[in-house]
């Protein structure tokens, strides 16, 4: 890894470096994008065998998987991007990756359920430091009209990240641990792992030690192979290159743009629901359809992950293309596919037969994230070159506060009250609670049972419905955004 030289004149003519080299690095950052979500999102697809090791209610689970990664996720992101404003934005990646995987394994050693807390909350912390410096080096990189487009490509590594957690967390989770001792033993590697007793090692651990690992070494990758390019490159020689000193300057700089506050606003809610439906997706599926954890994760959670990835690109590509035509278009269109992606999901979560449910959550799905890339273009495009990376950071505390943080639990708390609902509904007799369900009493009968499992799942399914509607809210910020979205870029959209 190498400085590179001093911005050229023409730089908002061509962008930095060949177009080979831009398109190999945009796709770098995606794959380190990619793992940053597959070390994010893994939790999820693993989250029915964790609730039941730790014996959690769901919201319980919400709690273990939103507020704590989203408060030191949020904690973070602005001291990083002041950094990243600063210092080397590639180094700045690099340490923290290397970060996040090392928790990420040390997740599938949690001896209970506060070391897990802790353990997740070093994971938050290193991904605090991927998206700012990451978005700032894609705006140096490619011009202003390009951006959209680059933008969606690097945003496709939330869904993908997904399908690959899903890929391989679902088969892990279900692995056998002697299987794995057998393994380990078979390779020669037994007297390392001799004080471990393997039978005793659940599926869910084995997935976290196998994703987290392999990133130090795209860590040390993007070290190597991503050049540091000169701040405002690729950005036109009029525009105004603010020397962003501390936090206050980016500030500033927002206090006039009501275009940032009306997306974030927008982008915050969708992630609210986005996160929640995360964090509750396989449990819905395992206790609604009886899927196990593995056929959850291969048939449903993979290719749904995959066709909210061509959401993504397909609402940043859209946007470029109508951009001519309609200069607010990065801002209506996240919103009509918000407004689409209502109906489509919660018509899945009541339909019982399982290929017009995955059809109807895949339209869902593609419609819903479309906003990403609009969601990062106006977060940079609106500010000066020399404070985009502070942008971003404070977009992502807004977002990571009211969608990880508040998402998961909100569905899961919702949850619990829809599941005590159904049990006075269901049981005649007055004697079951959600704590004798969630305990699972040896002492129920099979009518017991089977009434437990039944509030437990229609109060999921009753949960999520309604937390879906909050993107008709998002759709009406997308709008509004619209509004000033002309006069708050500093950047033309297309030239």
């Amino acid at each position: 890894m190498r400085t590179s030289p001093e911005p050229s004149p023409d730089g908002h003519l061509t962008g930095y470096g060949t177009p080979g080299y831009r398109n190999y690095v945009l796709l770098l950052l995606m794959l380190v994008y990619t793992l940053n979500f597959i070390d994010r999102t893994l939790i999820a697809v693993v989250a029915q065998p964790i609730i039941d090791s730790f014996g959690l209610t769901d919201a319980q689970w919400g709690l273990l998987y939103g507020p704590p990664f989203a408060i030191f996720y949020a904690l973070m992101g602005l001291p990083i991007a002041l950094w990243a404003d600063r210092g080397n934005r590639v180094k700045i990646i690099a340490v923290c990756i290397v970060l996040w995987s090392l928790m990420t394994a040390l997740c599938g050693l949690a001896a209970g359920f506060l070391a897990l807390l802790a353990f997740r909350i070093g994971v938050a912390v290193g991904e605090a430091g991927c998206t700012p410096p990451a978005n700032s080096i894609i705006g140096d990189y490619f011009i202003a009209r390009k951006r959209a487009t680059a933008i969606g490509i690097y945003s496709m590594g939330v869904t993908l990240g997904g399908v690959l957690a899903n890929l391989f967390g679902g088969p892990l989770a279900e692995m056998e641990g002697a299987d794995v001792g057998a393994w380990v033993a078979g390779i020669g590697l037994a007297g390392l792992f001799g004080w471990l007793d393997w039978s005793s090692v659940e599926g869910w651990r084995i997935a976290f030690v196998a994703v987290g690992l392999p990133g130090i070494g795209v860590a040390l990758w993007v070290y190597m192979a991503i050049e540091e390019p000169p701040r405002g490159y690729s950005d036109p020689p009029d525009s105004a290159a603010t020397q962003s000193q501390d936090w206050l300057v980016a500030f500033r700089e927002l206090k006039h743009k009501p275009t940032f506050w009306w997306m974030t606003a927008g982008a915050s809610m969708v992630a609210f629901v986005g996160y929640g439906l995360i964090s509750f997706q396989a449990p819905f599926l395992q206790r609604e359809h009886g899927l196990s954890v593995r056929d959850a994760a291969i048939q449903f959670g993979a290719p749904l992950s995959l066709l909210a990835a061509l959401g993504t690109f397909l609402g940043g590509y859209i946007t470029e293309k109508l951009t001519p035509y309609s200069q607010t278009a990065v801002a209506w269109v996240p919103a009509v596919g918000l407004l689409v992606a209502v109906p489509a999901y919660i018509l899945a979560f009541y339909v019982d037969d399982l290929n017009t449910l995955f059809i109807l959550w895949g339209i869902g799905a593609t419609c819903h994230y479309a906003y990403l890339g609009a969601q990062y273009n106006i977060g940079q495009g609106v500010v000066s070159n020399r404070s985009r990376a502070a942008a971003i950071a404070i977009l992502l505390i807004a977002v990571s506060l009211v969608g990880n943080g508040l998402g998961p639990y909100f569905v899961g708390f919702m949850s619990d009250f829809f599941m005590r609902q159904q049990l006075v509904e269901l049981d005649i007799t007055g004697q079951l609670t959600s704590a004798t369900c969630l305990a699972n009493a040896v002492d129920l009968d099979a009518a017991q049972r089977s009434i437990c499992d039944l509030a437990n799942s229609t109060g999921l399914k009753q949960s999520i419905s309604l937390t879906v509607c909050w993107f008709i809210l998002a759709a009406g910020c997308f709008f509004m955004s619209a509004r000033t979205l002309q006069r708050d870029f500093v950047a033309k959209l297309a030239d």
